[in-house]
């Protein structure tokens, strides 16, 4: 029988619930429930605990397959093809020899063959894998942990640059496949072929694809070539400090490098050899024993100065061969030995002078043929790589007066001849002495010896300031020439490279010496594709005006305004140069078939503290060729060529043997100041010139 409900109690009723057929009302709890009751151990869908648990780890499941599916559809668009893993694809790399084959540096990218990880001191991969990744061999690819860091912390920095967490596979994968480019969608690309790689490569072999392949800084990729930039050794002899040095650049090779910051580099190299002790990679005993034995950087390196000239010379190469295609090898006119000689020289002048506002210094060092030997464009070249010695444009000074008394020797003025040094106003300007005082009549030669500014001024406007500016550009002056009456001083603006091209004739016999840095250009199997030719002898300067400017600017050093200069036992001549506002300091000295350039000042055109061709440059110019002249088989200034016939030439060998014999001894102080060119305190004596073995002919 029905009671009043309309339905037995063992019947479960689908008409009660107001809500429709189907669906139960009350307090009947809904399928599994009975009489309003639910069963033990059941949810409120009638499911044990763990049917719930299992159905919603299969939800979690489902949405995570899909999720999954879509990040793979989503990132993987644009993915590389994978199956070039072993391509390299790199510009050609060339490489920069001097004069005696010795490396100079090589641009572009190096490569050098695979080297077998087995076959290194265990230590070697050890210290990547302690400050690179030290959880590389118990992860799959990532380091979850890492990336949830990195995560975090991209939310707490948004401005500032991506943090990846990255392992050594992540950072495979991004070298051989992906850019640099700091987005999420790099970064799931990375972790999805980081994957790929783990999957595919044992860890010995995502390692070694790693250390053959990351870049070192230096133009140097892989191991391999690391260890022949940065030490000139193979990789399987690289020491403990060596390992820990090259492991310690992967963060940021420009700024780890010891050839910018020695000091630094070191720091970093520390922090990996604790590294390695702590991940027992190394012995504390070893840690001591790298301390115990410092790290050596390749003498390439180590030698950055000679970069200012491989700089030069790059910028020519693609204009002599085009677009390389393949490994060059250039052979170049740098002698490496000059050249250290030259910063050494440079950094210890400007040093000492830095009181006196000097701040840079630029050397040129030519033979008589236009061969650079040297050249040092700046006193670090770590700190600035603009070259001073090529591309900067400063006032001559009176180092272009020489120009101006060529001029007229030309027309047939002698080193005798009677001027006044006396006030002169040429088109409403009126030069003046340094000393604002004029010494009355003298001859052209004493006028040029003590730069007498009133002189040249005077003379230019007598033999024609456009005749000057032609005499220099037969003589080397590329730069334009300005013909105001103010150009006998020195005001147009060149570069030391120039200055030292158009004094290579004074110092050859009078021909044009075209200055050039590059000998050959080769391919690495020998190839020639350029060599340099001398053009044909081209006389510029003739007889007797040669020997009448030699003979005047020889007494330039041994009476005049450079005898801070002075080397005894040489033929030397030059002339100093200053301009009027102490902004550009010069000295140009030569002896038979070599010529140097020196400038100093100040990259941002203010003034020094009265520094003079006669002081810092001419101390500079003496300090180096004092030590390079024994390298070099030099002879006497040449007399040149024979003066036509009817001409009547001075007596060039007397005049030596009287410039020498009246020479002051080095340590003598310099004549009173009368001119801008004249230094204004007495020298400081340089050690003397050591002798060195076995001169190098040119």
């Amino acid at each position: 029988m029905a009671d009043d409900g309309g339905q037995t109690s063992a019947e479960p009723s689908f008409m009660s619930n107001p809500g429709g057929p189907g669906r139960s009302g009350g307090s009947s709890g809904g399928a599994g429930g009975f009489g309003g009751f639910r069963l033990p151990g059941r949810g409120p869908d009638g499911r044990s605990l763990l049917g719930t648990i299992l159905y919603w780890s299969a939800v979690a499941f489902v949405w995570l397959a899909i999720f999954a599916v879509a990040f793979v559809v989503i990132f993987s668009r644009g993915l590389p093809d994978t199956s070039k893993l072993y391509d390299i694809h790199r510009q050609p790399s060339i490489t920069y020899l001097d004069r005696s084959g010795s490396l100079l540096g090589v641009r572009g990218s190096q490569y050098a063959p695979p080297v077998d990880i087995d076959k290194l001191p265990t230590y070697v991969p050890a210290a990547f894998v302690a400050i690179e990744d030290h959880n590389f061999y118990h992860h799959m690819g990532f380091d979850a942990g890492g990336i949830i860091r990195s995560f975090f912390r991209n939310i707490l920095h948004r401005h500032g640059p991506l943090a990846g967490g990255s392992t050594i596979t992540q950072q495979l994968a991004r070298n051989l496949f992906l850019t640099p480019d700091q987005t999420y969608r790099r970064k799931a690309q990375e972790l999805m072929l980081a994957f790929w790689l783990e999957r595919r490569f044992s860890k010995k072999q995502i390692l070694a694809l790693y250390m053959n392949r990351v870049y070192f800084g230096a133009g140097a990729y892989g191991i391999e070539a690391a260890a022949q930039r940065y030490f000139n050794k193979p990789a399987d002899q690289l020491t403990v400090g060596e390992a820990a040095l090259l492991a310690g650049l992967l963060k940021s090779p420009t700024h780890y490098s010891p050839v910018s910051d020695q000091d630094r580099a070191a720091r970093r190299a520390t922090i990996v050899l604790d590294r390695m002790v702590e991940t027992k990679a190394i012995s504390a005993a070893q840690r001591e024993d790298a301390f115990q034995h410092p790290v050596k950087v390749s003498k390439t390196l180590a030698s950055a100065h000679a970069q200012y000239f491989v700089d030069w010379v790059d910028q020519q190469v693609r204009q002599l061969v085009g677009q390389p295609e393949t490994d060059l090898v250039v052979e170049t006119t740098l002698d490496l030995p000059l050249d250290a000689l030259a910063q050494q020289a440079a950094v210890t002048v400007v040093t000492r002078e830095k009181a006196s506002g000097v701040q840079q210094a630029a050397i040129v060092a030519m033979d008589g043929v236009g061969r650079v030997r040297a050249m040092i464009g700046g006193v670090d070249y770590g700190d600035s790589q603009f070259n001073r010695a090529v591309e900067a444009r400063r006032q001559a000074g009176s180092a272009w007066k020489p120009f101006v008394y060529l001029t007229a020797m030309e027309q047939g003025r002698t080193p005798d001849v009677q001027v006044v040094d006396e006030p002169v106003t040429i088109n409403g300007w009126s030069p003046h002495n340094y000393t604002n005082k004029y010494l009355g009549p003298m001859t052209l030669q004493q006028a040029l010896a003590q730069s007498i500014n009133t002189v040249a001024a005077r003379l230019a406007d007598e033999v024609g300031r456009q005749n000057v500016a032609n005499t220099a550009k037969r003589l080397g002056i590329r730069s334009p020439i300005n013909t105001d009456p103010a150009m006998a001083l020195g005001t147009t603006l060149v570069s030391p490279l120039e200055m030292a091209q158009a004094f290579a004739p004074f110092s050859n016999g009078g021909d044009l010496a075209s200055a050039y840095g590059i000998e050959r250009i080769r391919t690495a199997d020998g190839k020639v594709l350029y060599e340099h030719h001398a053009d044909p002898r081209q006389n510029v300067i003739a007889n007797p005006a040669l020997s009448n400017m030699n003979q005047m600017l020889r007494t330039v050093i041994s009476s005049g305004t450079g005898t801070r200069a002075a080397i005894p036992g040489y033929d030397l001549a030059g002339k100093t140069g200053t301009t009027s506002d102490y902004k550009d300091a010069w000295f140009m000295g030569f002896t038979g078939g070599f010529v140097t350039a020196v400038w100093v000042g100040k990259d941002d055109n203010t003034p020094m503290r009265k520094v003079t061709g006669g002081g810092a440059p001419a101390e500079i110019w003496r300090a180096f060729m004092g030590t390079a002249l024994p390298h070099l088989q030099v002879r006497g200034i040449p007399a040149g060529p024979e003066a036509e016939p009817g001409v009547v030439m001075g007596d060039p060998l007397g005049d030596l043997l009287k410039n020498m014999t009246v020479s002051p001894p080095d340590n003598a102080p310099p004549p009173t100041p009368e001119t801008p060119d004249s230094p204004p305190a007495a020298p400081q004596a340089l050690p003397p010139p050591q002798p060195q073995p076995q001169p190098r002919p040119f």
